[in-house]
């Protein structure tokens, strides 16, 4: 094992785009299945993992929603969070930024408050004994309607305390952000922060809009503007952290090769670049792996790792203190590595 892998396996970092549902590892989908009463179209939990051949976003979200059919009450949201966060804490990731997608569960006539009760107790849970913090951030699934995101943000206005901010996920192509200008408006008047998935399959222009129309607060993916020198040089200007994805992108063929992904053009433009898993349950891989396979790939050096965890802290959520206090303990486990090694 190299040095630089130790390094990377050792390191504090923050994960900011993670969707719980797609840390549904196949075994506890099966488990779940069982326990649920739930017929699903896999006989084992190999057949499910061949399942998961991906072409395009499309694709793996039939499977994805298919997966969420097992999700039925606050104990299964629960097992599902929890089984993240001590496989991740065990990734030495002190912080997570986690959305989850009320509506992919409410229209399959599960409560609202099961999802967030499950999930939260998880949070809540892993802040009392894994010491790790988290920010929950709530997802629009931008296929469906207008009307159905306002109902949502409704349903989440009461529970302001352990919601954070909202997002926007789901198929992006036909879907631009214009489609809900009106609802982020009226989620930042009612307190929450705002993210977007932009850029990932969309144009630039989606990219764009997000920042104008959403006025988001943190960009999800992000990849296509940088086909965009202009836009490119906003985002650097204005700090916007990008939540990059790579073995997302390799999975759904947003890039060929990991050889190919963007992420150095990223950091050499001077944006504040992140490492994250997506759905890591179905793309093969949580942050650590993320991390190796594209240190590996595009031979990133240790100021490049280091910058990549750097943007984690500074991009999230967390509060200035907190910030501050992360970056401490990273720079100080880089120095004491270095004199170790």
């Amino acid at each position: 094992m190299s040095s630089l892998t130790r390094f990377i396996e050792a390191m504090p970092k923050a994960e900011l785009h993670l969707h719980i549902e797609g840390s549904l590892e196949p075994e506890l989908m099966m488990a779940l299945a069982e326990r649920n009463r739930v017929r699903l179209p896999y006989g084992s939990v190999e057949e499910v993992r061949q399942a998961y051949r991906f072409t395009a976003l499309q694709d793996f979200l039939d499977i994805y929603y298919r997966g969420m059919s097992v999700l039925i009450t606050e104990d299964d949201f629960f097992d599902l969070t929890w089984a993240y966060l001590t496989r991740v804490h065990g990734q030495k990731v002190t912080h997570a930024e986690i959305f989850f997608d009320p509506q992919g569960h409410t229209v399959r006539g599960v409560a609202f408050e099961t999802a967030l009760n499950g999930i939260d107790r998880a949070l809540s849970q892993a802040r009392r004994d894994l010491a790790m913090t988290s920010k929950l951030i709530m997802c629009f699934l931008r296929h469906l309607s207008e009307e159905a995101a306002f109902e949502t943000l409704d349903q989440a206005l009461p529970h302001k305390d352990r919601i954070f901010a909202v997002g926007l996920d789901s198929s992006e192509l036909g879907h631009p952000p214009a489609k809900f200008q009106r609802v982020f408006a009226a989620a930042r008047d009612g307190g929450f922060l705002a993210v977007a998935h932009a850029g990932e399959e969309g144009p630039p222009d989606y990219v764009r809009d997000a920042l104008d129309l959403l006025q988001i607060d943190r960009l999800d993916h992000g990849n296509r503007a940088m086909e965009d020198p202009d836009l490119v040089a906003r985002l650097a200007r204005m700090e916007i952290a990008l939540t990059v994805c790579p073995l997302s992108n390799l999975r759904l063929c947003a890039v060929e090769r990991l050889e190919d992904h963007p992420l150095p053009a990223m950091l050499a433009a001077g944006l504040r670049a992140t490492i994250n898993s997506d759905d890591p349950a179905y793309f093969g891989g949580y942050v650590n792996e993320n991390y190796l396979a594209v240190q590996q790939a595009l031979d990133l050096d240790l100021e490049q790792i280091m910058t990549l965890a750097r943007n984690s802290y500074l991009g999230s959520f967390m509060g200035e203190a907190e910030k501050t206090a992360a970056l401490r303990v990273l720079a100080d486990f880089a120095a004491n590595f270095e004199r170790e090694a």
